[in-house]
């Protein structure tokens, strides 16, 4: 157990450490843009993007688009019309598909091309699209702001609610003239329920897949997340002014590196402390992880779950001033999402595992408490003892352990 501890203690300064050198970063940019220095990077070029990097190299057709949501943010987004072997993309159901927190759409891509979630769809003749949400590498994109600006980090995931997941499924809907699939991973799942709990996307929605479903994370085990939230480090960095949460320096990255490259370390185990003994990864996966993964979000983003977690509840920001909240809500405690309230006879597939320390089982089963009048055709629940947080989007066994029963899943809705 004192080893644990101090594995947490050393990551959770690692993380720390690493958002500090993010808020230097944004502090020179802001001095940047003030003295009228061009913010290049903030949109990459076609060139420089995941089509280019992760998924032409690997035979397959892709295309970058951009879309912007109602509150200003400029968000990329990959589409795979096609398989590897070609044909035609008329008419192949559109299938969404959402990364978690501290990650982008690479989450889809990390695997080999015949295990990878996003190329196993194309294959099987679905037209294929990549949400990156917010804040990370490819959607850093504002229309007045930069994230050198902390206005730019004003947002937890009630804005991916309120307005991401809600232009993004237009987007595709418009693009393709279809209702479409959605698979989610951890907070890709949080925020779909939310908006379905407010009967949002249901008519553009043919049925949805949740990867580690996330609602409820009050019994979460994870000690990296749970040491995090009871010692409101998150409101620590919030309180600071440190309104980016990267965990992504240079020199984080580096050193996690080297530790992996020491005989007899086996880097799986750095993700243990936060997601949960995973598995089945292969211990190459954790150096492809760290070229491309973790991605910055909003550090109110983790004030908000970290809320979640202390409190066991699912409820918008609590901004802990009754005449703030009845500012932006107008009631001087936050709004629940009710999970009640999801439609009955939406098609949901859910999948989690026994020994995920985020989506923890226990915390799992409130969720299907509250789904348990759903109709019973239209819900499908698969349970992997072995699993953990990680598994379901970098295990070597997640084709046919778990993409596999969910094209079925696809095939029948």
């Amino acid at each position: 157990m004192e080893v644990a501890n101090s594995v947490t203690c050393i990551i959770l300064l690692i993380l720390f450490c690493g958002s500090a050198a993010g808020s230097r970063t944004k502090l020179f940019s802001s001095k940047a843009q003030e003295n009228g220095i061009a913010m290049a990077a903030l949109a990459p070029s076609p060139d420089d993007g995941i089509c280019k990097s992760m998924v032409e190299t690997q035979g397959y057709d892709c295309e970058e688009h951009t879309v912007t949501t109602q509150d200003g943010y400029i968000l990329s987004m990959q589409r795979i019309p096609v398989g590897r072997s070609g044909g035609t993309p008329d008419n192949r159901p559109p299938v969404l598909l959402q990364h978690g927190l501290l990650m982008d759409g690479i989450t889809w891509l990390l695997l080999p091309p015949e295990q990878s979630l996003a190329f196993v769809l194309a294959d099987n003749g679905y037209d294929v699209w990549i949400a990156n949400s917010r804040g990370s590498k490819y959607s850093k994109g504002h229309t007045s702001l930069n994230p050198g600006d902390p206005a730019y980090w004003n947002w937890s995931w009630d804005e991916l609610v309120a307005y991401e997941l809600p232009a993004i499924f237009q987007y595709v809907n418009d693009q393709t003239g279809q209702k479409l699939h959605y698979v989610g991973h951890s907070q890709g799942t949080l925020i779909a329920l939310a908006a379905f709990s407010k009967d949002q996307l249901y008519n553009m929605l043919r049925s949805a897949a949740l990867l580690c479903p996330i609602a409820y994370v009050g019994q979460m085990t994870s000690p990296l997340a749970r040491n995090a939230a009871d010692n409101f480090i998150a409101e620590t960095l919030y309180w600071l002014g440190l309104s980016e949460f990267d965990p992504r320096g240079e020199a984080v990255v580096k050193l996690l590196k080297d530790i992996c490259k020491k005989p007899g370390v086996d880097c799986t185990n750095l993700l243990t402390a936060f997601t949960g003994q995973n598995c089945c990864l292969n211990s190459s996966i954790v150096d492809i992880f760290l070229d491309h993964e973790p991605q910055p979000s909003a550090t109110k983003n983790m004030v908000h779950l970290a809320q979640m977690i202390r409190q066991g509840t699912i409820k918008m920001f609590d901004y802990n001033d009754p005449e703030e909240n009845i500012k932006h809500y107008g009631q001087p405690t936050p709004p629940a999402y009710n999970m009640t309230s999801i439609p009955n006879d939406l098609p949901l597939f859910l999948s989690y595992g026994g020994e995920d320390a985020l989506a923890d089982v226990n915390d799992v089963k409130l969720l299907l408490d509250s789904l348990k009048d759903h109709e019973g055709d239209k819900l499908v629940v698969q349970y992997r003892e072995d699993y953990a947080h990680a598994d379901y989007v970098m295990a070597q066994n997640a084709k046919q352990d778990v993409y596999d029963p969910l094209l079925a899943f696809f095939k029948l809705q």
